[in-house]
């Protein structure tokens, strides 16, 4: 069996494409730990996570993924308030959220 140019080509793309899914995944991951423990410790109760964007950026000469998150989180269990969360990688860059009601 004999390899062209082209079918390695194909095959280094594809891996390329496996690489950077499990990667982002890897992100998503990573956020929702990081939610987690974050609302652990503020007492509050994560309800849901979703990736809203996902782009590839230069940050010090390094390309990586920014990817932004929209989370939902409660304080009362009756009352539900949107955050946002941006990474860079698996680095947390920023952590938005509303004033809350405090029990």
């Amino acid at each position: 069996m004999q390899f062209n140019l082209a079918d390695i080509l194909l095959l280094a793309v594809i891996i390329a494409i496996g690489i950077q899914f499990w990667r982002i995944r890897a992100i998503s991951e990573q956020a929702k730990r990081y939610l987690e423990r974050y609302c652990d410790s503020q007492g509050l109760q994560l309800i849901s996570v979703a990736r809203s964007k996902t782009r590839l950026t230069f940050h010090k000469a390094k390309l990586d993924w920014r990817t932004e998150f929209n989370f939902e989180f409660s304080s009362t269990g009756e009352e539900r308030y949107l955050g946002k969360l941006c990474m860079r990688g698996l680095t947390v860059v920023d952590t938005e959220m509303p004033a809350y009601r405090i029990n």
